[in-house]
């Protein structure tokens, strides 16, 4: 192995957390409205170490997500009454979608990941208080009774990187 190789196991910047943050940056660029979604995603993954499986996950969530954000923002806006999409911070408003896009469409992501990776992209990104936004909204999607996912052994061990989740907080 020469000295230059990358492999997708001996690379820190190669995992799904990695890859959730990439579509995050695409996502803001892109609702900023400055450059077009090829020049986004192009540019993005020119500059990231993302690698084989967690490459095509980034690729998924991406084009997922921009491909449904029609319904997901449909779907977060019932969750979200009191706190508009247009009011919503930019960080934060792309976090739910990112998150609404995996909770509705890739159920091999067990949803406490989601909902964890979410809510430490919002506290990194955002604010502490957007943590906690992120979670409640996306806990109460994932509740919601329309939504039926199949999570699997799989999922959990592409997610080992993702640390354990965030009590959902509920109740008046």
């Amino acid at each position: 192995m020469s000295t230059g190789s990358h492999h997708a196991h001996n690379n820190p910047k190669n995992t799904r957390r990695e890859a959730r943050e990439l579509v995050l940056r695409m996502l803001y660029q892109l609702d900023s409205g400055k450059q077009t979604k090829s020049d986004v995603i192009d540019e993005a993954f020119s500059q990231s170490h993302l690698e084989g499986n967690n490459r095509a996950f980034a690729t998924d969530i991406i084009n997922g997500t921009l491909d449904n954000i029609a319904e997901i923002d449909k779907r977060l806006s019932c969750l979200t009454e009191d706190w508009a999409a247009d009011r919503q911070a930019v960080v934060d408003r792309n976090v739910l979608r990112l998150g609404a896009y995996e909770i509705l469409y890739r159920p091999d992501s067990p949803v406490a990941a989601i909902v964890n990776e979410a809510v430490e992209l919002a506290k990194k990104y955002s604010t502490a208080e957007s943590g906690r936004f992120v979670n409640g909204v996306l806990g109460a999607l994932a509740k919601a009774p329309d939504i039926t996912r199949n999570s699997s052994a799989d999922a959990a061990q592409d997610n080992a990187d993702v640390q354990p989740p965030v009590p959902i907080e509920g109740g008046p």
